[in-house]
Protein backbone atom coordinates (compact mmCIF):
# COMPACT_ATOMS: atom_id res chain seq x y z
CA UNK A 1 0.00 0.00 0.00
CA UNK A 2 1.39 3.38 -1.06
CA UNK A 3 0.52 7.08 -0.95
CA UNK A 4 -0.89 7.91 -4.39
CA UNK A 5 -0.10 11.63 -4.77
CA UNK A 6 1.21 14.76 -3.08
CA UNK A 7 4.32 15.34 -1.01
CA UNK A 8 4.54 11.68 0.10
CA UNK A 9 3.73 10.25 -3.35
CA UNK A 10 5.00 6.70 -3.74
CA UNK A 11 5.87 6.26 -0.06
CA UNK A 12 5.03 2.80 1.20
CA UNK A 13 2.73 2.52 4.22
CA UNK A 14 2.81 -0.08 6.96
CA UNK A 15 -0.19 -2.33 6.34
CA UNK A 16 -1.80 -5.54 7.45
CA UNK A 17 0.35 -8.62 6.96
CA UNK A 18 -0.75 -12.16 6.15
CA UNK A 19 -0.43 -13.16 9.80
CA UNK A 20 -2.73 -10.33 10.91
CA UNK A 21 -6.09 -11.95 10.06
CA UNK A 22 -7.25 -11.46 13.65
CA UNK A 23 -6.86 -7.68 13.34
CA UNK A 24 -10.12 -7.49 11.32
CA UNK A 25 -8.80 -4.69 9.13
CA UNK A 26 -10.17 -4.06 5.66
CA UNK A 27 -8.02 -1.31 4.12
CA UNK A 28 -9.53 0.66 1.26
CA UNK A 29 -8.01 -0.83 -1.88
CA UNK A 30 -5.45 1.22 -3.80
CA UNK A 31 -7.81 1.36 -6.79
CA UNK A 32 -10.74 2.69 -4.75
CA UNK A 33 -8.50 5.12 -2.85
CA UNK A 34 -7.00 6.46 -6.09
CA UNK A 35 -10.46 6.88 -7.68
CA UNK A 36 -11.83 8.52 -4.53
CA UNK A 37 -9.00 11.04 -4.24
CA UNK A 38 -9.07 11.85 -7.96
CA UNK A 39 -12.75 12.62 -7.59
CA UNK A 40 -12.16 14.73 -4.47
CA UNK A 41 -9.47 16.78 -6.20
CA UNK A 42 -11.51 17.08 -9.39
CA UNK A 43 -13.20 20.26 -8.18
CA UNK A 44 -16.62 18.75 -7.61
CA UNK A 45 -16.25 19.37 -3.86
CA UNK A 46 -14.07 22.48 -4.00
CA UNK A 47 -10.56 21.94 -2.65
CA UNK A 48 -11.11 19.64 0.32
CA UNK A 49 -7.41 19.35 1.20
CA UNK A 50 -6.05 22.91 1.17
CA UNK A 51 -5.15 23.56 4.80
CA UNK A 52 -8.10 21.58 6.18
CA UNK A 53 -8.38 19.64 9.40
CA UNK A 54 -9.28 15.99 8.79
CA UNK A 55 -10.97 13.44 11.03
CA UNK A 56 -10.33 9.79 10.10
CA UNK A 57 -12.86 7.64 12.03
CA UNK A 58 -12.29 3.87 12.14
CA UNK A 59 -8.89 4.79 10.70
CA UNK A 60 -7.46 1.28 10.27
CA UNK A 61 -4.01 1.82 8.75
CA UNK A 62 -4.60 5.57 8.45
CA UNK A 63 -4.21 5.48 4.66
CA UNK A 64 -7.13 7.85 3.94
CA UNK A 65 -6.01 10.50 6.41
CA UNK A 66 -2.37 10.16 5.35
CA UNK A 67 -3.33 10.57 1.69
CA UNK A 68 -5.25 13.77 2.59
CA UNK A 69 -2.25 15.08 4.52
CA UNK A 70 0.02 14.30 1.57
CA UNK A 71 -2.31 16.32 -0.68
CA UNK A 72 -2.34 19.45 1.47
CA UNK A 73 -4.45 18.94 4.60
CA UNK A 74 -3.05 20.78 7.63
CA UNK A 75 -3.80 18.22 10.35
CA UNK A 76 -5.31 14.75 10.70
CA UNK A 77 -6.85 13.15 13.77
CA UNK A 78 -6.95 9.36 13.54
CA UNK A 79 -9.49 7.49 15.67
CA UNK A 80 -9.41 3.73 16.18
CA UNK A 81 -9.48 1.33 19.11
CA UNK A 82 -7.85 -1.71 17.51
CA UNK A 83 -4.43 -2.61 18.84
CA UNK A 84 -3.06 -3.52 15.40
CA UNK A 85 -4.60 -0.42 13.80
CA UNK A 86 -3.04 1.87 16.39
CA UNK A 87 0.36 0.24 15.88
CA UNK A 88 0.13 0.70 12.09
CA UNK A 89 -1.07 4.32 12.32
CA UNK A 90 1.72 5.26 14.74
CA UNK A 91 4.27 3.46 12.59
CA UNK A 92 3.09 5.35 9.48
CA UNK A 93 3.16 8.70 11.31
CA UNK A 94 6.72 8.00 12.49
CA UNK A 95 7.87 6.81 9.06
CA UNK A 96 6.51 9.96 7.38
CA UNK A 97 7.85 12.20 10.21
CA UNK A 98 4.53 14.02 10.61
CA UNK A 99 4.06 13.88 14.38
CA UNK A 100 3.23 17.58 14.58
CA UNK A 101 0.54 17.24 11.88
CA UNK A 102 -1.22 14.18 13.28
CA UNK A 103 -2.98 13.07 16.42
CA UNK A 104 -4.03 9.55 17.36
CA UNK A 105 -7.04 8.97 19.60
CA UNK A 106 -7.05 5.39 20.89
CA UNK A 107 -10.75 5.18 21.52
CA UNK A 108 -14.01 3.77 20.23
CA UNK A 109 -15.27 6.13 17.50
CA UNK A 110 -18.65 6.27 19.27
CA UNK A 111 -17.06 7.79 22.39
CA UNK A 112 -14.98 10.72 21.23
CA UNK A 113 -13.80 13.41 23.65
CA UNK A 114 -14.76 17.02 22.91
CA UNK A 115 -12.87 18.46 19.93
CA UNK A 116 -10.25 21.17 20.30
CA UNK A 117 -11.09 22.36 16.76
CA UNK A 118 -13.67 21.23 14.18
CA UNK A 119 -12.70 19.35 11.03
CA UNK A 120 -13.67 20.23 7.47
CA UNK A 121 -13.15 16.76 6.00
CA UNK A 122 -14.21 13.49 7.62
CA UNK A 123 -13.39 9.97 6.48
CA UNK A 124 -15.70 7.35 7.91
CA UNK A 125 -14.85 3.70 7.20
CA UNK A 126 -16.64 1.57 9.82
CA UNK A 127 -16.80 -2.22 9.82
CA UNK A 128 -19.25 -3.09 7.06
CA UNK A 129 -22.86 -3.93 7.90
CA UNK A 130 -22.74 -3.18 11.63
CA UNK A 131 -24.62 0.17 11.59
CA UNK A 132 -21.74 1.93 13.38
CA UNK A 133 -21.08 4.69 10.85
CA UNK A 134 -24.15 6.85 11.45
CA UNK A 135 -23.74 6.52 15.23
CA UNK A 136 -20.08 7.56 15.03
CA UNK A 137 -20.89 10.48 12.74
CA UNK A 138 -23.58 11.79 15.07
CA UNK A 139 -21.30 11.34 18.10
CA UNK A 140 -18.49 13.25 16.36
CA UNK A 141 -20.85 16.08 15.47
CA UNK A 142 -22.21 16.25 19.05
CA UNK A 143 -18.63 16.58 20.39
CA UNK A 144 -17.75 19.43 18.02
CA UNK A 145 -15.52 17.47 15.64
CA UNK A 146 -17.46 18.33 12.47
CA UNK A 147 -17.51 21.87 11.09
CA UNK A 148 -20.59 23.27 9.38
CA UNK A 149 -20.20 22.57 5.67
CA UNK A 150 -17.71 19.75 6.28
CA UNK A 151 -17.44 17.08 3.61
CA UNK A 152 -18.06 13.54 4.87
CA UNK A 153 -16.70 10.55 2.91
CA UNK A 154 -18.60 7.51 4.21
CA UNK A 155 -17.41 4.07 3.04
CA UNK A 156 -19.74 1.07 3.53
CA UNK A 157 -21.03 -2.00 1.72
CA UNK A 158 -24.20 -0.10 0.67
CA UNK A 159 -25.09 3.51 -0.05
CA UNK A 160 -25.97 5.33 3.17
CA UNK A 161 -28.83 7.75 3.77
CA UNK A 162 -28.04 11.18 5.17
CA UNK A 163 -28.56 11.26 8.96
CA UNK A 164 -30.19 14.27 10.62
CA UNK A 165 -27.91 17.29 10.33
CA UNK A 166 -26.33 16.16 7.04
CA UNK A 167 -27.19 16.52 3.35
CA UNK A 168 -26.63 13.77 0.79
CA UNK A 169 -24.39 14.96 -2.04
CA UNK A 170 -23.63 11.84 -4.06
CA UNK A 171 -23.03 8.08 -3.94
CA UNK A 172 -20.45 6.11 -5.91
CA UNK A 173 -20.01 2.36 -6.16
CA UNK A 174 -16.68 0.56 -6.57
CA UNK A 175 -17.43 -3.19 -6.63
CA UNK A 176 -18.76 -4.07 -3.17
CA UNK A 177 -17.66 -0.69 -1.76
CA UNK A 178 -20.06 2.25 -1.74
CA UNK A 179 -18.83 5.77 -1.02
CA UNK A 180 -21.51 8.18 0.19
CA UNK A 181 -20.64 11.89 0.18
CA UNK A 182 -22.42 14.02 2.77
CA UNK A 183 -22.23 17.65 3.81
CA UNK A 184 -22.69 18.75 7.41
CA UNK A 185 -25.41 21.34 7.94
Amino acid sequence: MRIVAGRFRGRRLAAVGKGDAGAHLRPTTDRVRESLFSMLQGGRFGDPFDGTRVLDLFAGTGALGLEALSRGAAHVTFVDDGRKSLTLIRQNIKELAIGDEAEVIARDALRLPPASAPCQLVFLDPPYGKALGEKALLAAKAQGWIDQGALIVFEENAAQPAPDGFDLLECKRYGDTHITFLEAQ
